[in-house]
């Protein structure tokens, strides 16, 4: 391997290259007024680094910019301007809330419950309510995805009774590789025609006996029209993560996922191979018959 095509860095699970830093110096340098902004748009359209719905991965670049900015590869033109950070807006700023977070105990069976509304409230004035919800009642508390995703508040006889998120996978999971069967580059390009449910939140005064695992069973029949509606592409898996000190899964069982064993506790980043982080249960569901030659064709 020459000396330019070699590993020099690693950035999201990517092998940064010499190649890669000569290009975007040679970039910058054929640009030398252009903005930060700016130089990771060019970045972006000479890479073709485009989400599923064609749209630039301008964040993710600018994100990969300065990182080489970081690590002393480039240097980038000063800030013209410093941009609003949306995360810590959305810490700061008060959330406006429609329903109250206290309600009665709700102890019904499922039929009494009756049925169930499920809203996406992603880029809606729900929204906030679903934040709160996260910050008031999960244990994780709230953090704002990033990359594809979706938000959902359930409601059922007039309130909210859980919710419920959805984002982009990680790469490099072993069990979840094996099982579909793709190669690393397969994974690497179809990634994103999985999703991963990062909250899950049935809130604590609501009782309904088989409640969780029936709201996986309406979230299956409806994610992937979903997402595809929002970014152009659609679902053929699911997966979760479960950690078995708290919970034991018992809501995705019932709603027939498919356990694939615990994970490694070394996380995507891990360089020393050591367990620094709780083994979850791996969990996953297929959404149609043929989802695994979906997946290794990315069709």
């Amino acid at each position: 391997m020459s000396v330019e095509n070699a590993e020099i860095l690693r950035f999201r699970g990517r092998s940064v290259t010499g190649a890669d830093i000569t290009f975007t110096r040679q970039l910058m340098a054929a640009h030398p007024r252009a903005s930060r902004r700016r130089l990771s748009a060019l970045l972006c359209e000479a890479w073709n680094w485009r989400q599923p719905n064609g749209q630039l991965k301008d964040m993710l670049c600018r994100s990969f910019m300065l990182f080489l900015h970081r690590q002393g590869q480039i240097v980038l033109p000063a800030k013209r301007k410093e941009t609003i950070n949306n995360v810590v807006a959305r810490r700061t700023r008060p959330t406006p809330l429609t329903l109250p977070l206290a309600m009665a105990p709700l102890e019904v069976s499922l039929k009494e419950l009756a049925a169930v509304e499920i809203v996406p409230v992603r880029r809606t004035p729900r929204e906030g309510l679903f934040e709160q919800l996260m910050k008031e009642h999960h244990y994780l508390g709230y953090t704002q995805p990033v990359g594809e995703h979706l938000k959902y508040v359930i409601y059922a006889q007039g309130q909210p009774v859980a919710a419920m998120a959805w984002a982009s996978s990680t790469p490099n999971v072993a069990p979840r590789d094996r099982f579909v069967g793709w190669t690393q580059e397969q994974c690497a390009r179809n990634l994103h025609l999985i999703a991963y449910n990062t909250r899950y939140l049935i809130l604590p005064w609501v009782r309904v006996r088989g409640l969780a695992s029936h709201l996986l069973g309406q979230m299956a029949r409806r994610i992937s029209r979903d997402w595809q509606q929002l970014y152009r592409h659609p679902l053929y898996l699911l997966e979760t993560f479960v950690d078995p000190e708290r919970f034991a899964g018992t809501a995705y069982l019932a709603a027939n996922w498919i356990y694939l064993g615990l994970t490694t506790g070394r996380g995507k980043n891990d360089r020393t191979n050591r367990i620094n982080r709780s083994r979850k249960r791996h969990w996953v569901y297929p959404l149609q018959k043929d989802w695994r030659q979906k997946l290794v064709a990315g069709v």
